[in-house]
């Protein structure tokens, strides 16, 4: 069902910094940052030969991304998404499985404009996934 790994999320409590890091001591191909209002997060996407990585940064008070930060103050991975390419049959089959799919359940556009997922990280051994359709 899953495909490639599209990228690596990371929370981050400084966003400016984090974008210098991977543009100075690593050398990467950082982007703008973006506004995502309907996920309460601001988001940079950083380029890499095979896959991507997000940072993350609280987008207001309502963020979920603040009570991860509340818990790890320095910022640490926050998901992981994977590439399918029907996220509603996908769905169909997670649930038929067990697995469950956070908020009502519905896709959601994602900052790449494709339809997104989230499936609770205790169904995957603590890790939050996202399913991003292709």
């Amino acid at each position: 069902m899953i495909g490639r790994l599209n990228h690596v999320a990371i929370a981050v409590p400084d966003l400016e910094a984090a974008m210098e890091q991977y543009r100075g001591a690593l050398g990467a191909k950082v982007g703008a940052p973006q506004d995502e209002p309907d996920h309460g997060v601001t988001v940079v996407f950083i380029e890499l030969p095979n896959t991507k990585i997000e940072l993350l940064y609280p987008l207001g008070d309502d963020s979920p991304i603040n009570g991860f930060l509340d818990k790890n103050p320095a910022g640490g991975i926050h998901h992981m998404c994977y590439e399918v390419e029907d996220i509603s049959a996908a769905r169909d089959q997670l649930l038929q499985s067990g697995a469950r799919v956070l908020g009502s359940g519905e896709p959601k556009i994602g900052a790449h404009g494709k339809p997104v997922l989230f499936l609770h990280p205790k169904d995957f051994q603590g890790c939050l996934i996202e399913l991003e359709q292709v």
